[in-house]
């Protein structure tokens, strides 16, 4: 079942995902991974993304672990946004983060690091993106990706983030 057949929070079942928002989704799997990689190597954005685009095809790999696949679905253009954006503005990004956890950042799971980070690039620097937008897609990517629990830590940070940087947004919907 793919997260977009997964009942929402009312346990109603959602409508199934646009070939848009596909792509979208696996722009910001790759992103993820890229920035995962990034964080893990601390090789240039500009190589990590290289290495993505130059994959070959493994059938022996799932679909979504497999990086040449979900690139031919993926918005070409808001994964390189999303990846040399959010690396490059880390500084900021973690800025924003940081006084809302529980932990020091270099203690947090690498892989909800990159979650966290990509969601603040998006809920700072895209606000054509609805606030819930960029926490369900975390959510989903910590589910896809991350530890056990780890979804909920995400989407805890990416909420109070979402009050601090659009806190208008945020309140219109809450009315």
């Amino acid at each position: 079942m793919s997260a977009s057949d997964m009942p929402d929070n009312a346990g109603k079942a959602t409508r199934p995902a646009t070939p848009a928002q596909e792509a979208r989704r696996a722009a910001r799997e790759l992103a993820v991974q890229g920035l995962y990689q990034w964080q893990m190597t601390g090789k240039s954005i500009s190589a990590v993304e290289a290495e993505f685009r130059a994959q070959v095809a493994d059938e022996e790999l799932e679909d979504h672990e497999n990086w040449h696949k979900v690139m031919q679905i993926a918005d070409q253009a808001l994964f390189h946004e999303l990846l040399s954006n959010t690396a490059g503005q880390r500084a900021d990004v973690d800025r924003a983060i940081a006084p809302l956890l529980d932990r020091r950042l270099e203690d947090l799971d690498r892989i909800e690091l990159a979650i966290l980070r990509l969601g603040a690039y998006e809920l700072a620097h895209r606000p054509e993106v609805p606030y819930r937008v960029v926490i369900n897609e975390g959510v989903e990517l910590a589910k896809i990706f991350g530890a056990t629990d780890g979804h909920k830590y995400v989407n805890g940070i990416l909420d109070k983030l979402a009050s601090r940087l659009r806190g208008a947004e945020v309140a219109a919907r809450r009315r």
